[in-house]
């Protein structure tokens, strides 16, 4: 296991990436000042994105059309799942924000011989987690 996205498993029998970016920011609110640069004030944690790409060529084995279908449900649904990565370092709750599919090298009856995908993800509240017997419920309720 490579990684894991709620119970979806990027893996080299589902889906395997090459790359993974991460950016993180964080908040500073800015007032204006006369004769001197903006005044800032740090607000808090920014944004937290993770984008995962790569291919997989479905014919030889190495990866499954069904797995790009299985993220496109999981983001339909618009929950945020747990990011885990195989050594266990968990990465906080994430929402799919896009998935982009690019299909070359076509056979005969259309089926692709090559698939890219960039997976874009975003951290939400942690509390927003799916749990297996339920739908996300926030902390604070």
């Amino acid at each position: 296991m490579m990684m894991s996205l709620g119970q979806f498993v990027f893996s080299l029998s589902t889906l395997a990436y090459q790359e993974l970016q991460r950016r993180t920011s964080w908040k500073h609110a800015s007032t204006s000042r006369i004769g001197g640069r903006n005044a800032r004030q740090f607000t808090g944690p920014g944004d937290d994105t993770i984008t995962l790409t790569g291919w997989f060529a479905p014919d030889q084995g190495i990866g499954k059309l069904a797995s790009l279908t299985e993220l496109r449900t999981m983001g339909d649904d618009g929950d945020a799942y747990a990011l885990v990565d195989g050594a266990g370092k968990v990465y906080g709750a994430f929402v799919i924000e896009g998935l982009d599919e690019g299909q070359t090298l076509h056979q005969k009856d259309g089926t692709p011989r090559r698939v890219e995908f960039t997976l874009s993800l975003t951290r939400v509240d942690d509390g927003l987690v799916r749990t297996k017997t339920g739908p996300a419920k926030d902390k604070a309720q």
